[in-house]
C-alpha cells in the first residue's frame, strides 16, 4: 500500500465493496509506561519452543465459535503479547471461518489480504468468493485480523482528523518549511502509536504475526499449515516457512514480497512498478476515443505528472468542505491501477478532476483507506506504519532522501519523489522489533506456490522471481497482465493451477508455469 512517506507493499484489492465487520476492541492489558515502549531486539525464539508449556498452551486452546454474518463463525484466539516471554500479557485475535462444502474436508485454508493492516476476517468471505468449488469443498476458509490490526488489539495512533490530516499532507516536501511540517506530523504520529499501542508496539512485527499463525494452524487443528496470501499476506507466509519449514503444507504466496531488499531498494522497484502500471493504463485509454489523456502514450503520463505537481501547489474542491490534495490525487490513482476493470472509473474520475472537480478522484482515495462519511472502516493507514517500521527500520536524514531523489526519479518519474521520501517515517519510529525478521530460505518446506503478474504496480514480478528463487522449495507462477496479484483476476490457467495445488498439491511442470 502508498502511505505518506512510507511507500510498502500494498494489500490485496477485491472488486467486491465490503466494509471491515464491527469496531475496535480495547488495548493490549499492559502496566508498561508507553513512553519506554522502545525494546531492544531479540534474536526470535526456536519453532521447538512451541513445545515449551508456557507457550503449549496457546497451541492447546479451543475457539468458542459463534454464527456470524455470511455464513461464516467468528471466535477470537488467545496469543502471547511477546513469545520469548510467553507467561506474560496476551492479546485475542479475531478469527472467522467458512465451513468446508464437502463432508471430508482436507483442514483449514487460511487466507490474509495483505497491508500491512487489512483485516483478513472481512477479507475471508472475499477470498471464498474467488476459490473454485473443489477448494472450498476442500477446505474450511479461515480468515484472522493479525496483531494491531481491525478487531485484534488495534493500533490508533490518531482520531479521524488527525489521520485525515496525515493521509493529505504533502508526500514530496520541497522547501524547508514543507520538511518541517512533515517531520512534525511524523512525529507526532509515531508518538501518538507509542501512547496508544505501549508495550505492545514492539511485538507488531512479522515474525510475530508468523507465530500467531502458527498458533491458529494447530488451534485449527491440523498438523500442517494450509495458506493462500496474497500481497504483504506473502511476507507472513514466508517467514511462516522459514520458522517452521516442517509444517509447511500447501502455501501459495500471490503478488510476492521480496524479502532480500531493503527499505530503499523496495521503494525504488514499488515506485517503478506503480510507473509500469501508469503507463499500461495510459496506453489504454490512450487508444479510446474520448480518453482525457489524450491521444499518446508518453503526453499522456506526463499531464498526470503535471496534474499531481498543480494539486501540490492548489488542491481541488472535493465537496463537503474537502479538498484533493496531492498525495490523495496520488491514493486515487493508485487504486485502479490494482484492478485493471477500475481502469474506466479511472477515466471519469480524471475527466471531472481536469475540469476542477476533485469529487470522484477524492473518492477513489477515501476507497483506498477505508474511509466513509462517518469515519474510517480499518486501521490500515495507520498499522502499516507500526509493522512496516519494525521489520525494515530506517534511519534515512532528509539530507540521505533529497541525495536519492535524482536516482528515484530516473526509475518512476511520476511516483519516484513520493517513494524516494518515504524512509522518513520510519526514522522517527519510537521502537525497535522485539522478534526481528530472519534471512529467508526455508529449507526442507514442502513446495511452496508464488504467484507474480507481469504488471503488477505493487509488487512488481521480479520480486515473485526473486521470492521464488530464495526459497528452497518455490515454484514460480506467472500471470501475464495488469493489476495486483495473480488468483481470482479472470485468468482461467492460473485459477486453475492454483487449485489443483491447493486441492491435490499438483505442483506444474516448469514449461507450463506461465498464463
Amino acid at each position: 500500500m502508498l502511505a505518506v512517506a512510507v511507500v510498502l507493499a500494498g494489500c490485496s484489492i477485491s472488486t467486491d465493496d465490503e466494509a471491515a465487520d464491527g469496531g475496535p476492541t480495547d488495548p493490549a492489558t499492559s502496566t508498561a509506561d508507553p513512553s519506554t515502549s522502545t525494546a531492544e531486539p531479540t534474536e526470535p525464539t526456536e519453532p521447538g519452543a512451541a513445545a515449551d508449556a508456557a507457550v503449549a498452551r496457546f497451541y492447546d486452546q479451543q475457539v468458542a465459535w459463534e454464527p456470524c454474518a455470511g455464513g461464516f463463525e467468528c471466535g477470537t484466539v488467545e496469543v502471547p503479547v511477546d513469545y520469548a516471554a510467553p507467561g506474560g500479557d496476551t492479546i485475542e485475535l479475531s478469527v472467522n471461518r467458512r465451513p468446508a462444502d464437502g463432508k471430508s474436508p482436507q483442514g483449514a485454508l487460511i487466507v490474509n489480504p495483505g497491508g500491512p493492516g487489512a483485516s483478513g476476517v472481512s477479507y475471508a468471505p472475499q477470498a471464498a468468493a474467488q476459490f473454485g468449488p473443489e477448494v472450498l469443498a476442500a477446505y474450511d476458509v479461515v480468515g484472522f485480523d493479525p496483531r494491531g490490526v481491525a478487531d485484534s488489539e488495534p493500533v490508533e495512533c490518531l482520531d479521524d482528523a488527525g489521520v485525515d490530516e496525515l493521509l493529505a499532507s504533502d508526500p514530496d516536501p520541497d522547501t524547508t518549511v514543507e520538511v518541517d511540517e512533515t517531520e512534525r506530523l511524523l512525529t507526532d504520529f509515531a508518538a501518538g502509536c507509542a501512547a496508544d499501542a505501549g508495550a505492545l508496539l514492539p511485538h507488531l512485527s512479522t515474525t510475530d504475526v508468523a507465530r500467531d499463525l502458527d498458533v491458529i494452524r494447530a488451534v485449527m487443528g491440523d498438523d500442517q499449515l494450509h495458506y493462500y496470501g496474497a500481497s504483504y499476506g506473502t511476507f507472513i507466509g514466508a517467514v511462516y516457512a522459514e520458522l517452521f519449514p516442517e509444517t509447511v503444507g500447501r502455501v501459495v504466496l500471490d503478488g510476492a514480497i521480496d524479502p532480500a531488499l531493503d527499505i530503499e531498494e523496495v521503494n525504488k522497484e514499488q515506485a517503478a512498478g506503480f510507473e509500469t502500471a501508469l503507463r499500461a493504463y495510459v496506453g489504454n485509454c490512450v487508444a479510446q476515443p474520448q480518453c482525457p489523456l489524450g491521444d499518446d502514450l508518453d503526453a499522456g503520463v506526463e499531464r498526470i505528472g503535471s496534474f499531481l505537481d498543480d494539486l501540490d501547489a492548489e488542491p481541488l474542491p472535493a465537496g463537503s468542505g474537502r479538498e484533493l490534495t496531492q498525495s490523495l490525487g496520488l491514493y486515487g490513482i493508485a487504486l485502479p491501477l490494482y484492478v485493471e476493470s477500475y481502469w474506466p472509473v479511472l477515466d471519469q474520475a480524471l475527466t471531472q478532476a481536469f475540469d476542477g472537480d476533485g469529487v470522484a478522484l477524492l473518492a477513489l482515495a477515501d476507497a483506498y483507506w477505508g474511509r466513509t462519511a462517518s469515519g474510517y472502516t480499518s486501521n490500515m493507514a495507520q498499522v502499516i506504519y507500526a509493522v512496516n517500521c519494525l521489520d525494515d527500520p530506517s534511519d534515512a536524514t532528509v539530507a540521505d532522501i533529497e541525495a536519492s531523489i535524482p536516482a528515484f526519479e530516473q526509475a518512476a518519474p511520476t511516483f519516484g519523489r513520493t517513494f524516494a521520501w518515504s524512509p522518513l517515517a520510519c526514522a522517527q519510529w519510537p521502537a525497535e522489533a522485539a522478534a526481528p525478521v530472519p534471512d529467508i530460505d526455508a529449507e526442507g518446506a514442502a513446495p511452496i506456490m508464488v504467484v507474480g503478474t507481469t504488471r503488477d504496480p505493487a509488487t512488481p514480478y521480479e520480486w515473485a522471481q526473486s521470492l521464488a528463487d530464495q526459497l528452497d522449495s518455490g515454484v514460480l507462477l506467472t500471470r501475464e497482465g495488469d493489476g495486483h496479484t495473480g488468483y481470482g483476476q479472470g485468468n482461467t490457467c492460473i485459477d486453475a493451477t492454483v487449485d489443483d495445488y491447493l486441492v491435490d498439491g499438483a505442483v506444474p511442470a516448469a514449461d507450463s508455469r506461465r498464463c
